[in-house]
């Protein structure tokens, strides 16, 4: 059964908790004193989900894709190190960067995450349309990070 603490007014955190598949998602809002968090009982191991940016949710995903996307950010929280087919690195973005790989129906999605040794941060949710990710992707997450890192100072 789930139990919540906490409040949300954010359609992310409402769609990942009603496909039951992040047992602690924490929302980045403008500081880090806005963080939404949702306590379902979870491990003291796993690490939580920190959303800079993004949902994931149906639609645009198909429910197939969604609940794939939360298995593997299940499993990420766990501290399983995903490779390919799932997972690849992205050092364009940064140290610990990497995007997951979730292929729909129609369309390819692509989660851009960082896995930081307290959270996991999901830096972007986006729909892959050409072999290399768009210039404009890197350079906002890069800046999502700088912002956090920079939150986080103080």
């Amino acid at each position: 059964m789930l139990g919540t603490e906490g409040w949300c007014q954010s359609d992310p955190v409402d769609e990942l908790l009603r496909a039951k598949s992040n047992p602690l998602i924490l929302l980045y809002g403008a500081s880090i004193a806005g963080y939404i968090r949702y306590d379902i009982d979870m491990s003291k191991n796993d690490k939580p989900l920190v959303w800079l940016h993004g949902e994931v949710k149906t639609p645009p995903f198909s429910q197939v894709s969604r609940l794939e996307a939360g298995f593997l950010l299940r499993r990420l929280q766990q501290g399983e190190c995903l490779g390919l087919p799932q997972s690849r690195p992205m050092p364009s973005i940064g140290v610990g960067c990497h995007e997951l790989r979730i292929r729909d129906a129609e369309q390819n999605w692509r989660i851009v995450y960082r896995i930081d040794n307290d959270a996991i941060l999901i830096l972007q949710v986006f729909s892959k349309k050409t072999q290399t990710t768009p210039q404009s992707i890197i350079d906002i997450c890069k800046k999502r990070l700088s912002k956090y890192e920079q939150d986080k100072q103080g």
